[in-house]
């Protein structure tokens, strides 16, 4: 019985070991494939015609407004005036009647002064996988400019890549670090399930209907 436990002991090590190996791997290789895209320059973004801002909640848990949300915001709103992008595709969470990612980022963008007629909302962009495939698959685009935080961009960019788009990141100023910190260690795993998905051929979870940008 003894060494029944021991072995099982030993596998259970070796699997905790293996998932530190992949997650590590995964998150060295998405940032070294992803870095020559991903740029706070504004000079540094090619013109593309769409760029897709990835959702965030506007608020905290506690009520106080979300400063990944706002700085995103800014980051695309000053893309747009640059004269870099002509349309903005806002993807994100709308499970619930009472959360509603992208219709919270529309609005705010009008308030920036960027028409509602520029902004095309994604309703199904529930994970970052499912908000670039789409991009591509539902409205169209082959050549984008994502909108996130570096540590998002990373991720998306990769993703994007390697589902066939050319894909370039926008990096919104990031929050202070003791801010941040649950963020970025969740991004940890993040990336590592987005690396698994990428070799498991996971696709997004809705379809529907093309979506023409002019």
């Amino acid at each position: 019985m003894k060494k029944i436990i021991k072995n099982i002991f030993k596998i259970f090590l070796l699997l905790i070991v293996a998932g530190i190996i992949f997650i590590a791997f995964a998150n060295y290789s998405i940032k070294k494939q992803s870095d020559a895209f991903v740029s706070y320059t504004i000079a540094d973004v090619p013109a593309t015609k769409t760029a897709l801002l990835l959702g965030t909640s506007k608020t905290l848990s506690n009520g106080m407004p979300n400063a990944y949300f706002y700085n995103r915001i800014q980051a695309t709103v000053d893309l747009y005036k640059s004269g870099k992008i002509q349309y903005v595709i806002v993807s994100g969470d709308n499970s619930r009647k009472d959360y509603n990612e992208p219709e919270d980022m529309q609005l705010t963008l009008m308030k920036y002064g960027i028409p509602q007629d520029k902004i095309f909302m994604d309703f199904a962009g529930f994970r970052t996988l499912d908000s670039v495939v789409r991009a591509k698959d539902i409205f169209g685009q082959k050549k984008l400019v994502i909108i996130s935080q570096k540590f998002h961009n990373e991720r998306a960019v990769f993703l994007a890549r390697k589902n066939g788009m050319e894909a370039y990141g926008y990096n919104a100023p990031d929050v202070n670090k003791y801010a941040g910190l649950k963020t970025n260690i969740r991004e940890y795993i993040a990336k590592a399930k987005a690396y698994w998905d990428l070799l498991f051929g996971v696709e997004p979870k809705f379809g529907g209907d093309r979506i023409l940008i002019p």
